[in-house]
């Protein structure tokens, strides 16, 4: 069934904020390196500076929530802008730890805001279309990390100053930021799930969201250890050398993109199956990598990790907001990610912990498990939330569309 216009621009607006989020992403990725030598800063100071990242998003996650129930979606526009903004900053203001600091600083608070303004977009083009906008936002998002990673390096192996990918990052941010505010309704309210679970306006349940968040953090914990350790990996235990290691992000990232556009294509009742299937499969990837003899065999492995991890968190987010009320939608959306975000956040850091205690071999192992608990968990921690998975027909202001069912789980 063909999409009515103002669904097809909440699709639109989706799909470019994903896209802007993707390209900054994947140009910082890698402009680190670079970033680091002009502060003149080693790797722990290094490590350091990117925890101020962490420090703005968290809070402006939260705020974003709160900004877009009072004052409409609309707030994507500007915060879309800021991303740019903040990134060609942090790349001209480098000047020593604290000159990085204050710039990663900006960057976590626009990165944290346009993280749900995008989440809370999609969600309400989710609702109101039945279809997986979520989902394929993060395919945009995961395609947008490779092709700007490459890009970026491609400058810079031209000799380009380290500010200029960041200014057509913020040239592309402005221009998608324009068209954003154009497609976005300048009203608050949107299509309600009848739905006796769904969030209120005035009282919102927390505990569910915390539970969703929950489940969130492991399949993000899993995720963020094989994007930041990939490449450790194959230079520390299989020996390569740095330009075969770096495959490991990349075939990470596109394994990511193309399983999340195919996963966009299934029905939503099929949401159950996704987390737990995604779940086993991530565990007995990074079982593969965590025992591979070569570099075939850690690639074999790291590709079915990817598979199995590239649909848990938008799944797990497609679900809440298939049951939200509008007037909730930004505070379900940045608590279901700030709670999720922390596994992000944790996740590298796991690995490092296990890492020094068995090696890496043994820290794969320890990323396993964390797989293989999120395959337990989902089912009674979905229960507990009461958050809905198979869909049902209601009727949206005059037309019919597919929302799932309160009692399923």
């Amino acid at each position: 069934m063909r999409l009515a216009p103002p669904h097809r621009q909440l699709v639109r607006a989706t799909y470019l904020a994903a896209v802007v989020f993707g390209a900054f992403w994947g140009t910082w990725g890698s402009a680190v390196p670079r970033v680091r030598d002009e502060a003149g800063l080693d790797d722990a100071q290094l490590g350091t500076a990117l925890l101020f990242i962490s420090a703005g998003a968290l809070p402006a996650m939260l705020l974003t929530g709160r900004a877009l129930d009072r004052w409409g979606l609309r707030c994507t526009a500007p915060v879309v802008v800021a991303l740019g903004g903040a990134g060609l900053a942090a790349s001209v203001t480098v000047d020593g730890l604290v000159g990085l600091c204050a710039g990663l600083t900006g960057v976590g608070l626009a990165s944290g805001a346009v993280d749900v303004a995008l989440n809370s977009v999609g969600g309400r083009a989710e609702q109101s279309s039945g279809r997986p906008i979520i989902t394929r936002a993060g395919a945009v998002f995961s395609t947008m990390v490779v092709v700007s990673s490459l890009g970026t390096g491609a400058a810079f192996a031209l000799g380009a100053p380290t500010w200029v990918p960041f200014a057509a990052v913020l040239l592309l941010s402005a221009v998608a930021g324009a068209a954003i505010r154009r497609s976005l309704p300048s009203d608050t309210s949107g299509p309600e799930p009848t739905a006796p679970s769904s969030t209120s306006g005035v009282r919102m349940p927390i505990v569910p969201l915390l539970l969703v968040g929950a489940l969130g953090a492991l399949a993000f914990a899993s995720e963020n250890a094989h994007q930041s350790w990939g490449a450790v990996f194959m230079e520390d235990v299989l020996v390569t050398g740095p330009g075969l290691s770096a495959i490991a992000p990349a075939a990470f990232a596109a394994v990511v993109a193309a399983t999340r556009f195919a996963v966009s294509t299934l029905d939503p009742a099929h949401a159950r199956k996704v987390l737990v299937l995604g779940s086993v499969v991530a565990a007995g990837g990074t079982t593969v990598l965590a025992r591979a003899p070569s570099v075939p065999v850690a690639l074999a492995g790291l590709v079915l990790a990817a598979a199995g991890t590239a649909a848990l968190f938008p799944t797990l987010l497609s679900i809440v907001s298939r049951n939200v009320v509008e007037s909730a939608r930004g505070r379900a959306t940045s608590i279901v990610t700030a709670v999720s975000y922390l596994g992000f956040l944790l996740g590298p850091v796991y690995v490092g912990l296990w890492a020094s205690a068995t090696g890496l071999r043994g820290a794969m192992i320890a990323v396993a498990a964390l797989c293989l608990a999120l395959a337990v968990l989902t089912l009674p921690l979905m229960a507990l939330s009461r958050y809905a998975v198979t869909p049902r027909p209601v009727t949206y202001r005059g037309h019919e569309a597919r929302v799932p069912s309160a009692h399923s789980s």
